[in-house]
Formats: C-alpha cells, sequence, structure tokens
C-alpha cells in the first residue's frame, strides 16, 4: 500500500504540472485511495483525460503495466 500511495503522488505532482503548463482551469479536487476526481471545464475534457491517463499510466515504471482508466458524470457515483 505504501509504493502504490508513492505512485498515485508522483501521478498527482505531474498532473498538476502539466494543467499550469497548459493553463487549463481544470482542478483536481479529491484523491481516494487509487482514485482522482477532477471538476473539469467541458472545453478541456479531451486534454484533462489524456493528460490524466497518460500521467497516472506512467508515474512509475515497473515490470507490469499500470493501466488507468477514466468515467464521467456529474458526480462520483455517475462517473463509476
Amino acid at each position: 500500500q505504501g509504493g502504490a500511495a508513492d505512485i498515485i503522488k508522483l501521478a498527482m505532482i505531474r498532473i498538476i504540472k502539466r494543467f499550469h503548463e497548459q493553463h487549463l482551469r481544470s482542478r483536481m479536487i479529491l484523491q481516494v485511495h487509487d482514485e482522482l476526481n477532477f471538476s473539469v471545464v467541458p472545453e478541456e475534457k479531451e486534454r484533462v483525460q489524456q493528460i490524466v491517463i497518460n500521467e497516472m499510466q506512467n508515474a512509475y515504471q515497473m515490470h507490469v503495466p499500470l493501466i488507468a482508466d477514466s468515467g464521467w458524470g456529474e458526480n462520483w457515483l455517475e462517473a463509476h
């Protein structure tokens, strides 16, 4: 569990850095275990999804691939 926590923290730092570099208005608002929750500006949806999945899957190189997916909704329940 400690390793997973470190990996998601690396991903979070990289995601925020990319959001700032690209001047995105979307925001990361919550982390629960291995999930991140975002408030996304509608016109940024595709860029946010690409950044988040890329950074989560490449946060740490391992012998097995890290796989990330995404869901969308008006609330957390809908996103699942």
